[in-house]
């Protein structure tokens, strides 16, 4: 597919036409499996097939053709040659496209489910005709969905990459550094500081590297490469439990190809073949 996408909250007053529809319960999408691919579901609408949504909203146009999202509940009848499955493990078997709709998808669907009432005088919301936003109809207040900024940086030093373990990270498992933005900071405060307080050192040259929407459930990624500063590793044995150096060639194990910190570090790896070449 070509990728263009128009957001819109106004679908048609009449499902006439095929349309792609991304069907979750809980986080897992339902797809069907076409030979080598996982697609979401290509029809005028999901109850023709007797799947009946507990919540519908319609996200825009991905290349002329509408896209929904909806969730269902336990218990759910699939349709044969159909099946639930974890975003994660479905990355590289659907078109990059779709996959992208699909994480704006699951994240507006999350927006949609945790922000039903007014967070200032309890009153239950309704949705905005032209924007995606929710107003409440007493005090008037409106919120959008929620975007939670976080940095993720990659940290180089004489030819080698700062991976670190989290507690979260099952054993083995390296990636780069990362934490969300607090309020009032820039990016590269968000970068300095991030650093600092996990690893106890301090970075320079910090540069913008690329973004990725991680809607679990809704932050924003904004990835950096730096350079190594000043002053020793030292852990703070809470976010993360172990920090080292590596180099291209004595790589631990690190996140899979659907992460923005798996980009960073092919970057790095890249980077380190260029020169030996």
């Amino acid at each position: 597919m070509e990728g263009l996408f128009e957001s819109s909250v106004k679908g048609p007053v009449e499902k006439t036409h095929p349309a792609f529809w991304f069907v979750f319960k809980e986080k897992r999408m339902l797809c069907v499996k076409q030979e080598a691919e996982n697609n979401p579901l290509f029809v005028v609408d999901i109850r023709d097939i007797g799947i009946h949504p507990d919540r519908e909203l319609y996200l825009g146009l991905l290349d002329g053709f509408h896209c929904y999202v909806a969730e269902v509940s336990e218990p759910t009848r699939v349709p044969e040659g159909m099946a639930f499955h974890g975003l994660w493990s479905i990355h590289g078997s659907m078109d990059e496209n779709l996959f992208k709709v699909a994480f704006r998808a699951i994240h507006t669907l999350e927006w949609d489910r945790t922000d039903q009432y007014c967070s200032f005088c309890g009153s239950r919301n309704r949705q905005k005709v032209q924007e995606r936003a929710k107003e409440c109809p007493q005090c008037g207040r409106v919120s959008f969905p929620r975007i939670s900024p976080a940095i993720i940086v990659l940290v180089e030093h004489d030819g080698k990459a700062l991976l670190a373990r989290s507690p979260r990270f099952k054993e083995g498992l390296f990636s780069v550094l990362a934490g969300f933005v607090e309020p009032g900071e820039t990016l590269e405060d968000a970068v300095s500081r991030e650093v600092k307080e996990e690893a106890g050192i301090d970075v320079k040259n910090i540069r913008y590297f690329g973004s990725q929407p991680w809607p679990f459930p809704d932050s924003l990624m904004i990835g950096f490469t730096a350079e190594y500063a000043g002053g020793d590793i030292k852990i703070d044995n809470d976010e993360i439990l172990d920090a080292r150096w590596f180099s291209a060639e004595d790589m631990p194990e690190i996140p899979g190809r659907i992460s923005i910190s798996r980009a960073l570090i092919d970057w790095f790896l890249d980077r380190q073949k260029g020169k030996k070449t």
